[in-house]
């Protein structure tokens, strides 16, 4: 059940769909998510009322077809199917939106069953008997 947020410079409606395309399928191929396990938020930067900032840290150099994709899902995954969740989005990114590896920033941030609510007003991946 990942909640993906993809940010890209100056993206057309066809790159944002195909970044969103990539993280989705890269997601199902590396970490196994059913493929209906579909939650992103797309938003495309103009370089004046919304920005992205960005530097070549750490020695990557990097252009203004940059993305951020932050990854928000449950703890469990192997450091193994990390590594090769940041490869396929390279790769798909690369394939799909034509976007170089170098200008992909994936982050991750992991939470529990508890931290969800799909719709309302109940966390139904919780366990109720805690």
């Amino acid at each position: 059940m990942p909640f993906v947020r993809i940010d890209a410079f100056h993206a057309d409606e066809k790159r944002l769909e195909a970044m969103g395309r990539a993280v989705h399928d890269a997601l199902v191929d590396a970490i196994g998510i059913p493929p209906d396990d579909l939650f992103q938020v797309l938003t495309s930067h103009d370089g004046t009322q919304h920005m992205l900032r960005y530097d070549d840290y750490p020695g990557i150099h990097r252009d203004d077809d940059i993305v951020f994709v932050a990854i928000t899902m449950r703890s469990g995954r192997t450091a193994g199917q990390k590594q090769a969740l940041y490869r396929r989005i390279a790769d798909l990114a690369k394939e799909y939106a034509g976007t170089e590896p170098r200008n992909v920033l994936v982050t991750i941030t992991e939470n529990e069953p508890i931290d969800w609510s799909f719709g309302d007003g109940v966390a139904q991946f919780a366990d109720v008997g805690r």
